[in-house]
Order: structure tokens, then C-alpha cells, then sequence
């Protein structure tokens, strides 16, 4: 993959990540009064929960993002880090943050 087509679906990434990070910046839901099972705030406790999970997720596709930001200006960006094979553009396409081949990813993923 050239490098300009790399930076646009990176900036892309970027954006939608910063984005959806925004979006959830507004505070939690829940009062600073305790709140019961059971009582009417508890869909606000679950939301709260179900937000700090997708922000933490947000804030991991940051990192990759970041990574690969990286490897972009060492000009190491569509090589496996763990192999240094080539990453099919169709992935990084797919997926611009992507730092394994998909069988480096499945094995690494099941932890082998």
C-alpha cells in the first residue's frame, strides 16, 4: 500500500475514533447518590458501565492507531510486526490499524 493511501485511511481512522471518543465524553450518568439494585437510576449505573467499556475500547484503537502512525513514519506500516511479512492491502484496507497477517492475528488471539 503507498503511503498517501495510508495516511488517508489512517486520518479516516483518527477521526472516527476521536469522534466516537467525544461522544462519550459527557460524564457518567449515575448521581453521587447510592444507588440500589432496583431502584429507577440503575439503567444509568448499567450505561455507565456499558460507556467506560467502549471508551476503554476506544482508547486501545487509539493506541493501535497510534502504533501505526509509527510504523508509518519509519516506513515499516503494512509489514507484521511480528513477522515482517506483507499485510494484504485488502486488511489494512479493512482494518488501517492492523498489525499481523489475519493467521498471525487468529494465533496470536488464541494465545499460541
Amino acid at each position: 500500500m503507498d503511503s498517501e493511501r495510508a495516511r488517508e485511511l489512517l486520518a479516516r481512522e483518527r477521526e472516527r475514533i476521536e469522534q466516537a471518543l467525544a461522544t462519550h465524553a459527557e460524564g457518567p450518568l449515575e448521581s453521587d447518590e447510592r444507588v440500589e439494585p432496583g431502584d429507577e437510576e440503575t439503567e444509568d449505573l448499567y450505561q455507565d458501565e456499558l460507556d467506560e467499556g467502549r471508551d476503554e475500547d476506544l482508547r486501545e484503537q487509539l493506541a493501535a492507531l497510534e502504533r501505526a502512525e509509527h510504523r508509518l513514519a519509519e516506513g515499516t506500516y503494512g509489514l507484521s510486526i511480528e513477522s515482517g511479512q506483507p499485510i494484504p492491502d485488502e486488511r489494512l484496507e479493512a482494518m488501517p490499524t492492523a498489525e499481523r497477517t489475519v493467521e498471525e492475528q487468529q494465533r496470536w488471539e488464541r494465545g499460541g
